[in-house]
């Protein structure tokens, strides 16, 4: 057997080069560890546009047979959609192949429990990995059965209006970057009727990607969209990842809205839904999004980078809503998962109610000047990080994800890569000359 190579086991997705790294036989071996580990009844399987994904969900399919499980098929689909389906279907658990935002020549794993809780919920990925590696598995009394493949497309977008409450799109014009992903095939739907005026991009299913990567947060992925909405003179632009469950926007002026300062906004329609609710938001936000979210009369939670992370801490905490600076938007009302499409329809809600261009709603909040996230290599992480803490004592610490600092003026977070020797590094200040400064200051550091 093929020895899986251990870094396609990330922090809660798995993820590797195709056919090298993640392969048939690779996706085989992980679905039957997987199977082994939960021994669900009933699991359900669904798959992006890539090219690798047929063949790909033929071996899951086999491998989660073998080991006893029912399995029915969704097709293609988002991956919001896939985690409505898990719960529609009453799934015990979900396998959702994918590599998300990564280039053509990668495929992967989403995978859920029951309700589309994080698999890292029922077993790690280091356990995961050993058990797939070794390639021994249970033996089962009877294989599963194969129930056929279910169409989701008009279920799931019903439940998304209603979980949205978005009934008027108030007119506007609306340029859409699906980057030749899956929201491609969800969004003339979701938007059939709907009044306003649609300029699509790249919404023909392409997994070679031959337009752009469909990662928003490359700045250089967003030129086609900026350029289109500048062209026609629209009011706002939106762009979805390869899988659909992050979303960017740019204004009407063709500024790109970085993903803390989107979450904000949100944030005031959401508490507008649950007075006084739980908002989590990760350590590389900007002030501004906590003091939206006191201001609105919600209370804010700090926490880690990462979905599988947040999707946990917010039902063990009870949080209503979280945001990410990676665009990922959560939503407890559509079973505590993230969706780039309910998030696009509060931004429309918001933009409708707020009478105003986006430019002027978020300029108030972006009160702050933010690094974005800079990575640098080092030779030895852990020094890097203790040198840090010591040079910076002086400030506020605090250690929930890597080290952050807090000043009466600015802070940093510095965070270690869970694959590369890396450090990333996110800081803010209250001036743009301060935060140039520090950012200057502490790449001398890391980088010395």
């Amino acid at each position: 057997m093929q020895q899986i190579d251990p870094s396609i086991f990330k922090a809660y997705d798995i993820r590797g080069t195709y056919p090298d790294q993640f392969n048939e036989d690779v996706a085989y071996r992980i679905a039957r560890a997987y199977a082994q580990k939960l021994k669900p009844k009933l699991v359900v399987v669904g798959r992006d546009m890539r090219t690798s994904g047929p063949s790909i969900e033929d071996r899951v399919t086999r491998g989660l047979m073998e080991q006893g499980c029912d399995v029915i098929h969704i097709g293609m689909t988002s991956t919001p959609m896939y985690y409505y389906a898990v719960n529609a279907l009453k799934g015990d658990a979900g396998m959702m192949i994918t590599a998300s935002h990564n280039p053509e020549g990668y495929n992967g794993f989403k995978m859920t429990g029951p309700q589309a809780i994080p698999s890292i919920a029922y077993v790690s990925n280091d356990e995961l990995y050993s058990l797939a590696n070794a390639g021994q598995f249970e033996p089962v009394e009877k294989p599963g059965e194969f129930r056929g493949q279910v169409s989701m497309l008009d279920g799931y977008v019903d439940a998304i209006f209603k979980a949205s409450g978005v009934t008027d799109f108030g007119g506007l014009k609306i340029v859409i970057d699906a980057a030749n992903g899956m929201d491609g095939m969800i969004l003339p739907k979701l938007l059939e009727g709907a009044n306003c005026e649609v300029i699509p991009l790249y919404w023909q299913l392409d997994g070679r990607f031959p337009n752009h990567e469909a990662n928003p947060l490359k700045t250089e992925t967003l030129t086609d969209l900026r350029n289109k909405l500048v062209e026609t003179g629209a009011d706002l632009g939106i762009a979805y990842d390869g899988d659909g469950d992050r979303v960017g926007f740019v204004d009407e002026k063709g500024n790109i809205i970085p993903g803390d300062i989107i979450a904000a906004l949100i944030v005031k329609e959401i508490l507008k839904e649950k007075p006084g609710a739980i908002v989590v938001y990760d350590v590389r936000c900007s002030w501004a999004l906590k003091e939206e979210i006191e201001k609105a009369g919600g209370k804010p939670y700090m926490y880690r980078v990462g979905h599988g992370l947040i999707k946990l801490k917010m039902r063990e905490i009870g949080a209503y809503f979280a945001g990410e600076l990676s665009s990922h938007y959560y939503f407890t009302n559509f079973y505590t998962t993230d969706n780039g499409d309910l998030a696009m329809l509060k931004i429309i809600q918001f933009l409708v109610e707020g009478k105003k261009p986006l430019s002027e709603l978020v300029r108030p909040i972006m009160r702050y000047f933010h690094s974005g996230e800079i990575n640098s290599t080092v030779n030895n992480v852990a020094a890097k990080l203790a040198e840090i803490k010591e040079r910076y004592k002086d400030g506020c610490h605090f250690e929930i994800d890597g080290l952050s600092v807090e000043y009466d003026d600015w802070w940093f977070n510095i965070r270690p890569s869970q694959t590369e020797p890396l450090l990333r590094l996110n800081l803010e200040a209250k001036t743009k000359e301060m935060m140039d400064e520090k950012v200057a200051e502490l790449l001398a550091v890391i980088r010395s």
